[in-house]
């Protein structure tokens, strides 16, 4: 199967059997999202939406944020992984944001990656969910799931895989596709033990077009 036709089959599947698909990181503004993306990172949005709460009751807004001791902030994210690293990086975004943004978080690639704790996909989540902007973030689920279906060929790194995604995906659908793919990574394509039988895309799967030849 050509690369382009898989393509379609995906996102004609997906689109049918998901048309809504959204984070499932509690936010409500893009100081609140900018901040669990930081805490998710090799931790479970469960655990974010736990942490969140209590953290934006004692930090309402960036301003407060950004006049906080980082102890503070550590005693209010310790329960998610690594973090002092993380209690540092909120800070400095916090910091940054009011130092050279007047708070606001801003809507450009180039720019979010200046934030401390703001890498690629991050900078990329915030652009897909918050500004609806044509951005792929690639996290662990999407450079598994597009490997394994066969939507990325040879990408030995996120940025690889960012690139012959979009390159494939209509701009408009960019923004679902992001969420598509992390969510099947998530409940159906795991990295131990996918459920092929319950998958939607197995008939046009490259991973699974395999094994039955094995």
């Amino acid at each position: 199967m050509k690369k382009a036709e898989r393509f379609e089959k995906v996102i004609n599947y997906f689109s049918e059997a998901m048309p809504v698909a959204e984070t499932e990181l509690d936010y409500t503004d893009p100081f609140e999202l900018i901040v669990a993306v930081i805490l998710s990172a090799q931790c479970t949005d469960k655990r974010v939406n736990m942490i969140t709460p209590p953290f934006f009751q004692v930090f309402p807004d960036v301003e407060v944020l950004a006049t906080a001791e980082q102890e503070q902030v550590f005693e209010l994210i310790k329960s998610c992984s690594y973090p002092n690293n993380k209690a540092k990086h909120l800070l400095g975004m916090a910091r940054m944001l009011v130092q050279n943004f007047q708070g606001v978080v801003p809507d450009t690639l180039e720019e979010l990656q200046l934030l401390p704790g703001v890498g690629r996909k991050t900078a990329n989540v915030i652009l897909s969910v918050v500004f609806r902007k044509p951005a792929m973030a690639v996290d662990t689920h999407v450079f598994r799931v597009a490997a394994r279906i066969g939507l990325s060929t040879g990408a030995k790194t996120p940025y690889e895989t960012e690139m012959q995604l979009v390159r494939y995906i209509p701009e408009e659908k960019i923004p679902l596709a992001h969420h598509w793919l992390i969510l099947h990574g998530r409940y159906i394509c795991t990295a131990r033990k996918p459920a092929c039988t319950e998958c939607g895309v197995r008939d046009f799967c490259r991973y699974v077009n395999k094994k039955s030849k094995l």
